[in-house]
């Protein structure tokens, strides 16, 4: 039986350790037997384990994980903290013996310190990836999808997609058919449509208050929905069109194209979240020239289409307008 052991350090995530848990708890093969063995580790059998709200005692030790299959690390409180000694060759160790090694949200950085991830590509929850990045530039972190796989080791973004990466292990060892009916057990598609890009909170580089370019700012803000060009900009800024963007990228990171295009987008996730208005006028109002320009812009920003984002994201108290599907 192919034997899954998730790592529990000190003030582990309760949801990153339940989640695995659950998930490979609920596989079952074709004839009904489990299809993983789950051991919960620490770094010695026995170990008080703090979880936050509560503690955990872990039966087994760092010993265990030379003789699992895949090993998940999910992740804690305080991320960046010095691994507890032998952790890192235990889990180097194992990766050295094949073992598949993946981690969850934050166990990412983890994974990261024990060097098994520089030159991979991965990913961990989108408020953390800057802080990852920064702390392994031999890692090319990722903040816009839901797992990556770089066959031996996984990384997960946050909370939730943990279970689809779960998911994905469970297909590649067993396929898809014992894959979807664990997926059913835990009321969760087989497959999400769009990544971690659809979660994350697109807001625009601040200009410090005072700057001449704040005044634009809030105009930009308010005019979002007509067809600006640069000129009618730099028109409004009362400088030529060079002078304006070299005031803009040093006072906001950034031009005043691309400044105008997120806030069309962040204007068009408030009308998906909370009205029932089709594309088409979601589009216009945003200030998207078509439909279609819309929804390219929108899936290269966000990750998915307007019409998968509004699934996911509209709560009850939208417009109480007609009811209109909105193509993706």
């Amino acid at each position: 039986m192919h034997t899954v052991a998730v790592l529990a350090l000190d003030q582990v995530v309760p949801f990153d350790l339940s989640a695995p848990i659950d998930a490979f708890g609920r596989a079952r093969l074709p004839d009904g037997r489990a299809a993983y063995r789950i051991r919960v580790c620490s770094v010695e059998a026995g170990q008080e384990v703090d979880a936050g709200p509560f503690t955990l005692r872990a039966p087994y030790g760092l010993e265990a994980l030379a003789e699992a299959d895949t090993i998940i690390l999910p992740g804690t409180e305080n991320p960046t903290a010095p691994l507890p000694p032998g952790v890192a060759e235990a889990l180097r160790a194992a990766a050295a013996n094949g073992t598949r090694i993946a981690s969850i949200c934050v166990g990412a950085f983890i994974f990261a310190a024990t060097g098994l991830l520089d030159e991979l590509r991965a990913t961990t929850h989108w408020i953390a990836a800057g802080e990852l990045a920064a702390l392994h530039p031999a890692v090319t972190v990722d903040p816009n999808v839901l797992y990556v796989d770089n066959g031996q080791f996984l990384t997960s973004a946050g909370a939730a997609a943990a279970l689809d990466m779960c998911l994905h292990m469970i297909r590649r060892d067993h396929g898809s058919a014992v894959a979807a009916d664990a997926a059913r057990l835990s009321v969760m598609p087989l497959e999400r449509e769009g990544g971690q890009a659809q979660f994350i909170v697109h807001t625009q580089p601040p200009a410090p208050a005072g700057t001449t370019m704040e005044p634009l700012l809030g105009w930009l803000e308010e005019n979002a929905d007509r067809d600006l060009t640069l000129e009618d900009i730099a028109a409004r800024a009362g400088t030529s069109t060079r002078t304006l963007n070299r005031r803009f990228r040093e006072q906001t990171g950034t031009t005043p194209l691309q400044w105008l295009h997120r806030a069309r987008v962040r204007r068009a996730q408030y009308l998906l979240e909370t009205t029932t208005y089709p594309v088409e006028r979601i589009a216009t109002q945003a200030g998207f020239g078509s439909p279609t320009a819309f929804r390219e812009r929108f899936k290269r920003v966000v990750g998915t289409s307007p019409y998968a984002y509004r699934r996911a994201f509209q709560g009850a108290g939208g417009d109480p307008g007609p009811v209109v599907a909105a193509a993706s």
